[in-house]
């Protein structure tokens, strides 16, 4: 799987735990899965996340979606 594949496979997992209003376990699926490919493994984005997701600017759907889908 290149990058480009990975990446979407990583935010299609995260969205289903979106549409279920689980913002917690999208984001741990998306760190999770982004980590298992060794070109998004370090994306720099990832621990700005964790900090929004703990100052609670990532509690909603919303928020966390467009979070996971400005991945690029």
């Amino acid at each position: 799987m290149n990058r480009a594949e990975h990446l979407q496979w990583s935010k299609d997992r995260a969205n289903e735990y979106i549409n279920q209003d689980n913002t917690k376990d999208a984001f741990a699926s998306f760190l999770s899965d982004m980590g298992k490919h060794p070109e998004t493994a370090n994306h720099l984005a990832l621990d700005l996340g964790l900090t929004l997701l703990m100052s609670g600017q990532l509690s909603t759907q919303h928020q966390m979606k467009d979070w996971i889908d400005g991945f690029n």
